[in-house]
């Protein structure tokens, strides 16, 4: 056994759950930047993190002048910083993550020069974290206190709601938060829900003194004329796939913005004629003033382009510059050259990603994601949340992935 413990490949082998380890802490940091934490039983979970963090350490001590355990031992304590500043107060958590840390940073069989700058460079990413965070949270976040005054779920379980009133110097308000209740990640002991996912649908000033949450179940149709009764110009953002798949080109939602009042004159327009212009409505003769042709089957192409942007583009063959072979960047470069002498902008080209309501059909809706039947939130009376136009707006894009400001809240 002695022979087999003191073999090099065992230890190798071992070392692996050091990086386990390492690994699971950087995904407690992704998680503390991404979701918020809710603990059901902190006693057991607390007891589980320490055990799988004594195992480890145990571990990481016979391994530690492993190359993995070091690498580790550099990870763990740098990984936590987010962690220790968003989920404070979680010290069930983070004290045995901690500890393990910093034992096996100062244990590890790294040099000891190695071990100074990495411990020098922790405490001060630490000192000025903490520093950095509670000042921002205590002159940025705002010191309203607020109330629950009640929560509940949708009809169809996908969406949570809470109604909370505010105490400010304002007279207070009540706001009604809908959020996606299919975003949770449920382990043992513990659930993480996503940040920023609620979405005010109602705000009344000041506090309401009634609150009567209704739901209702209505089917895709009904919905549809609904909205078309309230307009005929509610249009709907949607992508470039979605685009393609509701038999639209790139080319047909092509549009001129930002046009110089005398480049309307210069096509028959007056200063006052709406902006953006689509490029269908445009003659061939309208277009070239702009320098855009077209062609016989509704293709638009540069009609001189840059030596810059053709090297952008990597056109050396000297072939047509369709608006569809360039990327963002691109589109953007070649906006940028569209000045006069003094550097104004005479004219943008971009492309429209909206359809209007009313001319999507039933089975195109049902394409774009809408639900055969949605839920509808009534407060007092009346419709703040539908379903339908969740979905078909993407209110809740539990995929994507921003860092931004709000994350410290």
């Amino acid at each position: 056994m002695r022979n087999f413990l003191a073999n090099v490949w065992t230890k190798r082998v071992v070392a692996i759950l050091s990086l386990l380890y390492a690994y699971g802490v950087c995904h407690l940091c992704y998680f503390s930047i991404f979701y918020e934490i809710h603990i059901q039983d902190r006693t057991s979970q607390c007891l589980m993190i320490t055990g799988v963090s004594i195992l480890v350490l145990v571990a990481m001590l016979y391994t530690r002048k492993q190359i993995f355990t070091r690498i580790a031992s550099f990870i763990i304590l740098p990984a936590m910083l987010p962690v220790v500043l968003l989920y404070f107060g979680e010290w069930g958590m983070i004290i045995p993550i901690i500890v393990t840390g910093i034992t096996i940073l100062l244990l590890s069989g790294a040099g000891e020069g190695s071990k100074t700058a990495v411990g020098t460079i922790v405490l001060l990413l630490y000192i000025f974290g903490a520093l950095g965070y509670f000042l921002f949270t205590s002159f940025f976040i705002s010191s309203a206190k607020e109330t629950v005054v009640e929560t509940g779920t949708s009809p169809s379980g996908r969406y949570r709601y809470s109604v909370i009133n505010t105490e400010d110097s304002s007279n207070g308000s009540t706001s009604v938060y809908v959020e996606p209740n299919y975003a949770d990640l449920n382990y043992p002991f513990v659930t993480f829900t996503l940040k920023n996912m609620d979405r005010v649908v109602y705000l009344e000033r000041p506090v309401a003194e009634e609150i009567n949450i209704e739901w209702t179940t209505q089917n895709r149709q009904d919905i549809t004329q609904q909205i078309e009764a309230i307009s005929d110009n509610i249009e709907v953002e949607v992508t470039d796939e979605e685009l393609k798949a509701l038999g639209y080109t790139y080319d047909c939602k092509l549009m001129l913005t930002d046009v110089v009042v005398r480049k309307k004159f210069e096509i028959g327009k007056t200063a006052s004629d709406v902006d953006p212009i689509p490029l269908d409505e445009l003659t061939d003769e309208q277009l070239a003033v702009f320098g855009i042709g077209r062609e016989t089957g509704g293709r638009y192409y540069i009609i001189s382009p840059s030596e810059e942007l053709m090297d952008k583009i990597d056109n050396t063959t000297g072939a047509r510059v369709y608006f569809s072979d360039l990327d963002s960047k691109a589109l953007k470069l070649y906006n940028s050259q569209n000045t006069d002498d003094y550097g104004n902008v005479l004219f943008k080209v971009s492309k429209n990603r909206t359809v209007l309501l009313n001319t999507l059909t039933d089975e195109q809706l049902e394409q774009l994601g809408v639900s055969e039947e949605s839920d509808v939130m009534n407060f007092n009376g009346k419709v703040c949340f539908r379903s339908y136009v969740a979905e078909l707006d993407d209110y809740y894009d539990v995929d994507s992935r921003h860092l931004s400001i709000e994350l410290l809240n």
